[in-house]
C-alpha cells in the first residue's frame, strides 16, 4: 500500500502560482498511477489531473488545462502539481491520489493524502 502526504498549499493572489507536492511511502509507488483531486467549500470532490506510472500520459480537467501541470519523480516517490494563473475558483483543498489504474474523471485510486489548502484571493 501507499501512504501519501501533501504539502505546498497556501494563500496566493489571483494570477499567482503555487507548486503542490505529494510525498509517498511504499515499495509499489513506482507502479501506481497518481493524480490530484480538489474539493471546494460546498462542492463535490472533482478531478484535477492524473499521470500514468511512467509519467508518459497525463490528463487534466478542462478547468485547469493550460494552467496546471502534473509531474512525478519516481526516484523521489513524489508527484507534483504546478499551478499557475490561479483563479479564485481554484480555491479548494487539494488531495493527492494513487492507485493501480490510470486516474481520470470518474475513476479515483484507492489511496488518498490528507489534503492541503489552496486559497486564491481576488
Amino acid at each position: 500500500q501507499v501512504q501519501l502526504v501533501e504539502s505546498g498549499g497556501g494563500l496566493v493572489q489571483a494570477g499567482g502560482s503555487l507548486r503542490l507536492s505529494c510525498a509517498a511511502s511504499g515499495r509499489t509507488f513506482s507502479s501506481y498511477a497518481m493524480g490530484w483531486f480538489r474539493q471546494a467549500p460546498g462542492k463535490e470532490r472533482e478531478f484535477v489531473a492524473g499521470i500514468s506510472w511512467s509519467g508518459g500520459s497525463t490528463d487534466y480537467a478542462d478547468s485547469v488545462k493550460g494552467r496546471f501541470t502534473i509531474s512525478r519523480d519516481n526516484a523521489k516517490k513524489s508527484v507534483y502539481l504546478q499551478m499557475s494563473s490561479l483563479k479564485p475558483e481554484d480555491t479548494a483543498v487539494y488531495y493527492c491520489n494513487g492507485g493501480r489504474f490510470r486516474i481520470v474523471p470518474g475513476r479515483a485510486g484507492a489511496y488518498w493524502g490528507q489534503g492541503t489548502q489552496v486559497t486564491v484571493s481576488s
